[in-house]
């Protein structure tokens, strides 16, 4: 069982047929990018577990309902009185989305830790479960516990600097995770933060020789780079009518970690012996799922059905 710890929200995304510099409703949306990565694992038939806390609101009621018919155990969600984080979406002419939270009092907070099931894998952690206090502590003890009895990590930092006060202690604790991550997946602007002014692959690079086998750059329109120490693959992005870019990201960490379960390569040592070729194909694997993705409105990650057609 691959297990996903982070926060669930509720995306507030704009009507896309209000006009411009005009404010119109906004739809709720259920996301987050752990909770969208174990959807996602869920739908591409992956034994996953969703590892968080959620208000027992509407909202997190119809968070849990999700999981369940996506498939993804629950059984180690939390529930509490406090609301539901939200995250106020605004898009751009090309789809990208930016975001603004409100996460004070949230029930994303307030996890513990807890033990895992004796048959857990695999441990993907990121986004906002790492910052947010004093969940973040409890998700970081459960990381290095964790890689300690040799699960395999994955780490999407998922950077949203709004909500990070002291950017130079948390680039610091980024880095004091790298030695017990087995896949770090980044965005090209996740890069150009925690390393400013230096070249994207280069700091990939240096992260990778600190500890995990494999760093995955997200680069948009320009595909996904795969960086080893063996050196670099590169595969292009779909190309398709983007609707928005709402859990493309969330879904490629989740196609790539589906890719590595179903080939049998869910621990550090396997993911280095990983070739160039079986490289390209859990990159392509991972920008098809990513592609179905932003096709449509919000994070709506395909079922393993609509890639395997």
């Amino acid at each position: 069982m691959i297990v996903i710890g982070g926060e669930a929200l509720v995306d507030l995304v704009p009507d896309p047929s209000t006009p411009d510099g005009e404010l119109g409703p906004l739809h709720p949306l259920l996301g987050g990018g752990p909770y969208n990565v174990a959807i996602a694992l869920g739908r591409l038939g992956v034994p996953a577990a969703f590892y968080a806390k959620l208000s027992t609101d509407q909202f997190g009621d119809r968070m849990l309902q999700r999981l369940t018919e996506s498939d993804v155990d629950t059984s180690l969600v939390q529930r509490g009185p406090e609301p539901t984080t939200l995250a106020v979406v605004g898009l751009e002419a090309n789809g990208s989305a930016r975001y603004s939270f409100h996460t004070e009092g949230t029930a994303a907070r307030f996890v513990t830790d807890q033990p895992l099931p004796d048959g857990t894998t695999a441990l993907c952690l990121g986004t906002l479960g790492m910052v947010l206090e004093p969940g973040a502590t409890a998700y970081e003890k459960v990381l290095f516990r964790e890689a300690e009895r040799g699960v395999f990590i994955a780490l999407d930092p998922n950077v949203r600097a709004d909500l990070i006060a002291d950017a130079d202690a948390y680039r610091a604790r980024f880095s004091s995770w790298l030695p017990s991550v087995g896949l770090l997946k980044v965005s090209d602007d996740d890069a150009e933060w925690l390393a400013p002014g230096r070249d994207v692959v280069e700091a990939a690079r240096e992260w990778q020789a600190r500890g995990p086998a494999a760093v995955v750059l997200t680069r948009g329109a320009d595909g996904l780079t795969a960086v080893t120490a063996e050196g670099e693959v590169t595969v292009p992005g779909r190309k398709v009518e983007v609707a928005d870019t709402i859990g493309a990201g969330d879904t490629v960490q989740a196609a790539l970690l589906a890719w590595l379960h179903r080939n049998g390569a869910l621990s550090p040592a396997k993911v280095r012996a990983l070739d160039a070729r079986q490289w390209e194909q859990a990159l392509s694997f991972a920008a098809a799922a990513a592609a179905v993705t932003v096709s449509r409105p919000g994070a709506e990650p395909p079922w393993s059905a609509e890639l395997d057609a």
